[in-house]
């Protein structure tokens, strides 16, 4: 599958052994690689660099779930940054073109894009400069902005608030006791993906989706997850506490809709971040919409840092 154009060639790894190459530019994910191509969430094939000589200009990367078939993520995409900016554009644009028609399924919409960020990236002219240069490079392939997500995260020793009495706890019995509460959360929601869900298909559909895409596909304990009720045992929200491939997270944390804003989300939140605080985790992880202003008020109440940022783009 390799690309000749003049002096740049674009092609495809060709497996474990290129890592070294394929990790010359700096990010996050690097140290991950290896794990995700032995464990089938990455592939060889999913994996491209545009290189002038043995000079590694830009790569781009794909990321699935283990055993699919086609990626679910566009979530590498970098650039020599020491280039000039024409040329780097220019580069990534044509590495991230070829890369799409030869990856993807003919057809279909490209999966999502997503690039971790520094939390206050656009301090630094530096830094914004990198993150608008493959913004544009996403752009001039019809992809646009989605959503700027928060990324959060818990530490041990922050301390968790002891139970206030106001809300009882208890196991999610089963599947359809969770779906049928996922349902009711999505009227009124503020997250970017659930009202984009809303706009393709009714609320129990999105639900299920989720529930099958993400939360069904958990390893860790369902019996981390939880009801939160009033003394009556009318339920009032759920928290998700879970284990991804990565970390710790709260996978999913809700209020219904007839008790919101009255502060049961810091409650709730807290019965989640105890659930995973007891397992001796070294960190939780969790995320939010930048514009999801009362979810990510809680996480800070709670003592979660926003110690990095998401930008998400789509073709959808």
């Amino acid at each position: 599958m390799t690309v000749e154009q003049n002096d740049l060639t674009i092609r495809p790894i060709t497996g474990r052994d290129e890592l070294d190459l394929f990790s010359r530019l700096p990010y996050a994910f690097n140290e991950e690689l290896a794990d995700d191509l032995a464990a089938g969430r990455r592939r060889p094939e999913w994996m491209w660099v545009a290189l002038r000589g043995d000079h590694l200009l830009a790569r781009a990367a794909w990321w699935g779930r283990a055993g699919d078939d086609t990626p679910l993520l566009l979530d590498i995409l970098d650039l020599d940054d020491s280039c000039a900016a024409f040329d780097r554009v220019d580069v990534g644009g044509r590495l991230l073109h070829t890369a799409m028609a030869k990856t993807l399924p003919a057809g279909t919409s490209p999966p999502d894009y997503s690039r971790l960020v520094p939390s206050n990236w656009r301090d630094s002219e530096a830094t914004e400069r990198a993150v608008k240069d493959r913004m544009t490079i996403l752009e001039r392939t019809g992809a646009r902005l989605f959503v700027e997500r928060l990324r959060l995260e818990w530490r041990p020793g922050t301390p968790v608030p002891e139970p206030s009495g106001r809300l009882a706890f208890r196991p999610v019995r089963d599947s359809e006791e969770i779906l049928a509460l996922m349902t009711l959360v999505l009227d009124g929601t503020l997250d970017a993906h659930s009202r984009r869900d809303l706009t393709r298909m009714p609320a129990r559909e999105a639900a299920l989706s989720q529930y099958e895409e993400e939360l069904a596909r958990y390893t860790s304990p369902r019996d981390w997850w939880r009801i939160a009720m009033l003394p009556g045992g009318d339920p009032v929200g759920f928290v998700i506490p879970a284990r991804n491939d990565y970390n710790s997270i709260i996978a999913y944390l809700a209020v219904l809709p007839a008790h919101r804003g009255n502060g049961y989300i810091d409650e709730i939140l807290a019965e989640g971040t105890r659930v995973l605080a007891e397992q001796k985790v070294p960190r939780i992880r969790a995320s939010t919409d930048l514009s999801n202003t009362p979810m990510a008020n809680a996480f800070q109440r709670a003592g979660y840092v926003n110690f990095e940022r998401a930008i998400n783009m789509t073709w959808n």
